[in-house]
Parts: C-alpha cells; structure tokens; sequence
C-alpha cells in the first residue's frame, strides 16, 4: 500500500497517455451499428480484451452492468468483470484490485455522478485506476455520468436554457483522470451550452467539453481530442477571456465572458488541446482555401 502512496504522489499531475480516455455523451448506440461501443471493445484488446464495467452510478447497477456485460460478451471479449460497487469499503475488495492489474479495459456507466464519485474519490482503488489510466496499461471509458466524472472540476447538476448565470450550474469534485477539462453530457440534446459557459467562467483555466448523445469525445495520449459518433462535441475554450463579471454578480444575474472561443466539431474532427487549436482536415466535406491560390 505505502508503494502505491508513493506512486499516486509522483503521478498526481496527468502524464501523458498511452492509451485512450473516451468520453461518451450519453445515449450511445448499443444495439444497431454500436459504433462507440465497438471503438471501446477494440481499443480494450479486440478478443483479447478483459473489460471492467462499473455501474456504481446507477441506481439499478446489476441491470445495467448486464446489459453492457452482454454486448462485450457478444463482441467476443476475452473476459468481462461486473465490479458492482455500492458501498466505500467494497473498494477494498482483493478481487477487485487483482482484476485492475490484468484488465485492459474500465467501462463507467452512467446514472448520479455524484453517487459514483462518493463510492470511488480517494480509495486505493481509484488511485490503482487512475494510475493505470495515466500509465497506458488500460483504455478507460465514461458514458453520461461516467462522462461527467472525468475532470477535477465536475458539474454535478443544474439548468439548461437560460443565459449563463451562476445558479444554473452545481460543481463538485470529479475523479480527475482528465484534470484539464470539465466535461458536460447530453449536450446539445438537453441544451446545456449555458450551462458548460457559466462553469467555465468559474474555471477559466479549464477547458470545457459538451458531448451530445451517440458522439464521444476521444482523448488521445498526444493531447488530441477526436470525435466519434452522430453528434458534436462542443469545446469552450476560455485561455483568451478577456474578462467576465462572474465573482461580482448575483447568483441569478447574467453572467458576461468576452473573448471566449467555441468550436463545435463533428465525426472525424480532431483537436489539439495543449495547442488549442482544430487540426486541419483534408477530407471530405472540410473548408479549404477558395482563392485558387
């Protein structure tokens, strides 16, 4: 255990990863094309893979972890552990902390995201999973509140609809495998644009993320975000703000951001996220230079 505390203490600040982090907006697909899904099984290890599923934030976790358990097992997984977390001290199961040695794929369900980070923040089983996210020993995966889940700065609830104000949206602490992010799900579906906008002029050195439904925002180990799926991924991105009145104002009053910038990305779109900035596209369908030079 003291090693364990030795290594969380020298990794606390993200390396880069190897792997993947695939951040799922919710409502993916799982019955037709299963695109995401699919991306999620190969990047686990194809047949070879050996997938974790935490349904922890659900409040029907064994339901929903068989559903998913059932769709692995149809891919062809290797093997396929229902880690069914409902109390703090489950997190010290031996069995639980064997499998994340060998696993090569953690799929986070969706339900309370505050649930799931009151069963998991600050266990040793947290610490060996972020570890082995960090380290690139295993492709992670969040769908809906298992999205929400990912930054440091997590919204926890709110409004949608409205103009950015600082009542319409709740943050809590988040189990921080992407520091650098808040991340918000159901995006456009649920018209949450507001919502993303008022937690990012709180947290101006964030970078925020709204993933639709069916659409999954893929964090690459080279920093790179590249979106799968039908819908878009919207980025906030608040490194030139220029100023906002969000500490001076009343909790219902509107909030002002100047200078903020907003991409709105679809299939195939990638993203540079230490760069801040879209990575050009030459295929189909991209703008290209229409001067003839």
């Amino acid at each position: 255990m003291l090693q364990l505390e030795v290594q969380v203490q020298e990794q606390r600040k993200p390396q880069p990863m190897k792997t993947a982090v695939m951040v799922i907006g919710g409502a993916e697909d799982k019955v037709h094309g299963r695109e995401i899904l699919h991306a999620f099984f190969n990047r686990s290890g194809g047949s070879d893979a050996q997938i974790a599923i935490i349904p922890s934030a659900s409040r029907e976790p064994a339901i929903i972890g068989e559903r998913y358990r059932s769709i692995f097992q149809d891919m062809g997984a290797k093997r396929i552990e229902l880690l069914d977390i409902r109390d703090r001290v489950q997190c010290e199961e031996p069995a639980y902390h064997e499998f994340l040695e060998v696993c090569t794929g953690v799929f986070m369900t969706g339900g309370d995201q505050l649930r799931l980070c009151g069963l998991l923040a600050d266990t040793p089983f947290m610490e060996k999973l972020r570890l082995g996210v960090w380290q690139g020993r295993l492709t992670l995966a969040g769908t809906s509140a298992g999205a929400a889940v990912m930054g440091h700065h997590m919204i926890a609830g709110g409004g949608s609809g409205e103009c950015p104000n600082r009542s319409l949206v709740d943050m809590a602490t988040g189990l921080g495998f992407l520091p650098e992010v808040i991340v918000d799900q159901h995006f456009h579906n649920r018209n949450r644009m507001a919502r993303l906008m008022s937690a990012v002029s709180a947290h101006p050195d964030r970078l925020g993320i709204g993933i639709d439904e069916d659409t999954c925002a893929l964090f690459e180990g080279d920093g790179i975000i590249q979106v799968l799926g039908k819908g878009t991924v919207t980025i906030v991105d608040p490194a030139e703000m220029s100023y906002t009145n969000q500490p001076y104002v009343g909790a219902t009053d509107p909030i002002s951001i100047y200078n903020l910038r907003v991409h709105i990305l679809s299939y195939g779109d990638r993203y540079d996220m230490r760069q801040r900035k879209i990575i050009p596209s030459l295929g189909e369908g991209c703008v290209t230079d229409q001067t003839g030079t």
